[in-house]
């Protein structure tokens, strides 16, 4: 009787794409952190213990949990005007990630595409687009942040905007590097030799090569689009100043840091802690991803 072949389960194909990220502990560890960070501002409204604009001066300055003072329902105290600092860290973290994924993507979709034309393509496309990264990045990003966020006025889509016009030239230049060297190895000429045209080797030969860097440094550019946020916040550039952004509530807490130290000192634990886990991931990912690092 003739053997039969039984396909292996679909699942287990799957797992082993998977494999290379679950084996990675970066990817793991700050990946899990994300996804309930991301979780937790998903489901704010329901999670959130208080309203983070509900006021009650009575209950000003309450410390956190295991504080003498400390008020039940009021785990990580109140700032000065009452409102409760654990609501709104939970929906400060909203706007943190909504600012990071919407502007880190079209940065690096804008900044990706002119690098991988600049490095396939090269010639005219190259100059011009290689003098428009180095007029652009001549300038303090912080600095030019601030000024395109005066002029286009405050709000979450300005902060948006601002952020991904002066963080794709971080895309293109990274991305034209590592095209102009993925376009020099053996298989782009053995593509070429069999006849297949430049965007079909652009398309289907580099980007695939060119993938893992530009994973990589979206995952980066997300932390920085954070602090980029918190810095317009705290300068009160960002979003209303009522609004619960974490740079908004380092600007408050460092007005009352001797009376109130929780309602600085628990936004400066979440920026930091968010950053780190989109730096490490960003790493994790590239590790993962390429099949040079693995080795």
């Amino acid at each position: 009787m003739a053997d039969v072949a039984i396909p292996a389960p679909r699942s287990a194909g799957h797992f082993r794409s998977l494999k290379p990220l679950l084996d990675e502990s970066r990817v793991v560890l700050a990946g899990g952190f994300l996804i309930i960070l991301a979780l937790i501002a998903i489901f704010a409204p329901w999670i959130a213990p208080k309203s983070p604009l509900e006021q009650d001066l009575m209950m000003a300055s309450l410390p956190p949990i295991g504080f003498e003072g400390y008020e039940p329902g009021y785990y990580l105290g109140t700032d000065d005007l009452g409102r409760d600092v654990l609501s709104r860290l939970i929906f400060g973290a909203r706007i943190a990630l909504t600012v990071a994924l919407v502007a880190a993507t079209l940065a690096g979709l804008v900044g990706s595409l002119l690098g991988l034309a600049s490095g396939w393509y090269r010639g005219w496309t190259d100059r011009i687009v290689s003098r428009l990264v180095d007029i652009w990045m001549s300038f303090p990003p912080v600095l030019l942040s601030v000024l395109l966020v005066a002029v286009l006025g405050s709000g979450l889509s300005s902060v948006i905007i601002a952020i991904a016009i002066i963080d794709w030239t971080r895309f293109s230049r990274v991305v034209r590097a590592e095209t102009l060297a993925q376009g020099g190895l053996d298989y782009v000429t053995a593509a070429e030799s069999i006849g297949f045209s430049r965007r079909h080797i652009l398309w289907r030969e580099i980007l695939p090569n060119v993938a893992p860097v530009i994973i990589a440094l979206l995952s980066l550019e997300m932390g920085i689009a954070v602090i980029v946020e918190a810095i317009l916040s705290f300068v009160g550039l960002s979003i209303s100043s009522d609004a619960p952004t974490w740079g908004g509530m380092v600007a408050q807490g460092r007005q009352v840091l001797h009376e109130s130290w929780w309602v600085l000192v628990f936004p400066l634990c979440s920026l930091f802690a968010t950053v780190l886990a989109f730096n490490l991931l960003g790493n994790g990912l590239r590790k993962a991803l390429d099949p040079v690092m693995r080795r």
